[in-house]
């Protein structure tokens, strides 16, 4: 009677996990559509290339903005609560990354739309080198706090996978090697790409560790979008050049980054009420 009474007038909260997966969705759908239809250039003026209107990539950033700062929350609403079956400190790290990058990313596109230059080195940078050793730091504490017992073939598809990422990393730095001859852009431009290879590899590790279980949906969201970040990254090295925008398609991969993550840390937070609540009826049976 009291586990049937406990079911029945628990309060229901706009904020539970499936109405945060919902919203989640519609972001990353109605970025895809806002990139997709308005991500064209348009001429600026005669002899001049053409460029997109300041207000389409004020949009793209605030579509990332939400979604990195709703991931933020999401993650650090984990490490706060006392119901996570998961290492806390992972939430915390990985929330971390998420503020971090949300911070980046607003600084970011200050200078790029309010100063009008060009930020390829900038404060934003700071940030963004914190988002990668919060991220990698977190999800290597998820991966390698438990044992791995992945197949022989398993191994074999995380070799493959952190090869071709490398090759493809190595690729397209090499046509942007003129522009960092300077040593600072030179030892970011490295950084990032090392790191981005890095997440690559413990995702590969993650999504074949984690494949099956009952809270292994969530740590899939996780990988997949390390996997989306790396995409991103790649396509913004690739893209870069003098006519250089942003808000190219591809970026949307950002925000669907960021999405992924928020979804993870909500997935992670029912499964893990879930089975407190399993393991609360069998004790009071």
């Amino acid at each position: 009677m009291s586990n049937s009474y406990d079911n029945s007038y628990r309060p229901k909260s706009i904020f539970n996990t499936q109405n945060i997966v919902l919203v989640s969705i519609g972001w990353a759908v109605l970025a895809l559509l806002y990139f997709l239809l308005f991500s064209a250039k348009i001429p600026a003026a005669p002899n001049q290339p053409p460029t997109r209107a300041d207000w389409y990539v004020i949009g793209t950033n605030i579509f990332e903005a939400l979604a990195y700062l709703g991931a933020a929350i999401l993650c650090l609403r984990n490490w706060r609560s006392t119901q996570i079956i998961s290492n806390r400190r992972v939430w915390l790290l990985i929330g971390l990354g998420m503020l971090s990058y949300f911070i980046g990313g607003i600084v970011f596109g200050f200078i790029e739309l309010v100063l009008k230059e060009e930020p390829d080195v900038s404060i934003a940078d700071v940030f963004f080198i914190m988002t990668y050793l919060f991220l990698g730091t977190g999800m290597s504490l998820a991966v390698f706090s438990r044992r791995i017992n992945l197949e022989k073939w398993q191994w074999l598809i995380v070799a493959g996978i952190g090869g071709l990422g490398s090759f493809l990393a190595w690729w397209i730095s090499q046509q942007s090697q003129e522009a960092s001859m300077e040593l600072i852009p030179f030892i970011l431009s490295s950084f990032y790409v090392v790191s981005d290879v890095v997440l690559l590899i413990i995702a590969t590790i993650m999504l074949l560790a984690f494949w099956g279980g009952k809270v292994s949906l969530s740590w899939r969201m996780i990988a997949a979008a390390a996997f989306s970040l790396y995409i991103a990254d790649m396509w913004f090295k690739f893209a870069q050049g003098p006519n250089y925008q942003s808000g190219d398609l591809l970026e949307v991969c950002w925000v669907f980054s960021g999405v992924l993550f928020g979804m993870g840390a909500a997935l992670e937070y029912e499964a893990s009420l879930s089975l407190k609540r399993r393991a609360s009826g069998r004790k009071r049976t």
